[in-house]
């Protein structure tokens, strides 16, 4: 693999990192299975995209793209918790729904911004290739965000969530309000993914209705491939092996997609197929690493 492939890896692990880190707050911090993602991670790109074409500055359209992600997960939450959906259904009807939204927000399926100034424009003054300037700034981006979200697990709100997700019926006796506690961890969740849709129209240099497709595999991919790596005993070592997921994730994609014997050799369309045989390498190890008794 050349070292442009390793660092194009790299920033796409980076990048889908914020989104896999969205994926952990639904999935196992609240155990509330979103598959809303697949529709919240084109809208933030949707939604950047279209604001940068009409001359709103990129870092301000990475914020509303954000909000715009929360807005979008606050409804799933509430389908759920105020007209008592199912969690698994309100996040697939806010799915398919986002597909329609996504198309009249750029209106058109998809919106290319080759022109147009992002958010690596102001440092491409410094001479830097794109290539390296890239996965830097997503670096930069990531473990700001990694900061902040263990830090705010560990606040009040934060440890009300956790709980929730674990024992609910215990959190309702202690008085707390667990709708409240979905409603903000699932609008928390969507934010990330939605920034990191954001993120990635503006590197790749457009948006898609389409790009969100398969988004919650690869979030859950590398949250579980985080948690075989990292036992997640904390809070930190649970957040640090999200990240290391997801750039390995990326990583092995891009060795697999480089891999050629013969006339054999992998193609994006082998994407899933790939994803699957990591994600079953992933789930097996744990019990392999107790047989054999490594602790990491």
């Amino acid at each position: 693999m050349s070292l442009y492939a390793f660092l194009g890896a790299l920033e796409q692990g980076f990048v889908f990192a914020i989104m896999a880190l969205g994926v952990y707050i639904t999935f196992r911090v609240l155990d509330f299975p979103d598959l809303s993602v697949d529709g919240t991670f084109p809208l933030g790109a949707a939604v950047s995209a279209i604001l940068i074409v009409k001359g709103v500055n990129p870092f301000i359209t990475v914020a509303i793209a954000t909000l715009a992600g929360m807005i979008a997960g606050g409804i799933t939450a509430l389908l759920n918790t105020k007209l008592k959906i199912l969690n698994l259904l309100a996040g697939i009807l806010m799915m398919i729904a986002l597909y329609s939204i996504n198309i009249r927000v750029m209106g058109q399926p998809t919106t290319a911004l080759l022109g147009y100034d992002t958010i690596f424009t102001p440092f491409e003054a410094f001479g830097i290739e794109k290539y390296i300037l890239t996965p830097i700034l997503f670096a930069i981006i990531l473990i700001i965000i990694a900061v902040i979200l263990v830090w705010f697990l560990h606040t009040d709100i934060g440890l009300a969530m956790r709980a929730t997700g674990n024992n609910m019926k215990m959190v309702k006796a202690q008085g707390v309000s667990t709708n409240r506690m979905i409603l903000f961890g699932v609008a928390f969740s969507n934010g990330l993914v939605a920034l990191s849709g954001a993120l990635v129209a503006q590197s790749q240099g457009s948006a898609d209705v389409n790009m969100g497709i398969g988004t919650i595999v690869a979030g859950l991919a590398s949250v579980i491939l985080g948690e075989a790596i990292i036992q997640d005993r904390t809070v930190f070592r649970a957040v640090l092996g999200v990240i290391i997921g997801s750039v390995l994730y990326r990583i092995a994609i891009a060795v697999a997609l480089s891999f050629k014997i013969g006339a054999l050799q992998m193609t994006p369309s082998d994407l899933n197929l790939m994803t699957s045989v990591l994600v079953t390498i992933a789930l097996i190890f744990p019990g392999i690493r107790k047989k054999i008794g490594l602790k990491i």
